[in-house]
């Protein structure tokens, strides 16, 4: 996938996006909610792969669809992990939260580069 992305931003973000499903995964093996874990992972897994979705998509509209799928995943995730901290089925992990509301702007920063794109009527190679 590296060889097909040209912007090295994009890939940092989508590298973040898996660095994070890693760690939710790590965090919730002790959860036995299995219910609440499932939905936790899925979000936390929603986010790369929307990216990834979008790098392999050729217009520039359906990227910046995936892009806002991913984004959305950001704010359900840290919701998830907030609720399953205030209930005790996890540990507090403020880093991860914070970095959920980091990733959630790098994310927004890709969709507004791709919308001034579309605005002046180019296209973007994902």
């Amino acid at each position: 996938m590296e060889n097909r992305i040209e912007k090295f931003e994009d890939l940092k973000i989508w590298k973040e996006g898996v660095n994070m499903a890693v760690e939710v995964y790590s965090l919730l093996k002790s959860c036995n909610d299995f219910g609440l874990r499932d939905q936790i992972q899925r979000s936390a897994v929603s986010i790369p792969s929307n990216i990834s979705e979008g790098f392999d998509r050729q217009s520039n509209n359906e990227f910046i669809r995936f892009l806002k799928i991913a984004k959305g995943s950001c704010a359900e995730l840290r919701t998830q992990l907030i609720i399953a901290n205030k209930i005790n089925l996890i540990e507090n992990d403020e880093s991860l939260i914070e970095r959920t509301i980091v990733l959630s702007a790098m994310i927004q920063k890709m969709i507004t580069y791709r919308e001034r794109i579309r605005e002046k009527g180019g296209k973007v190679k994902g």
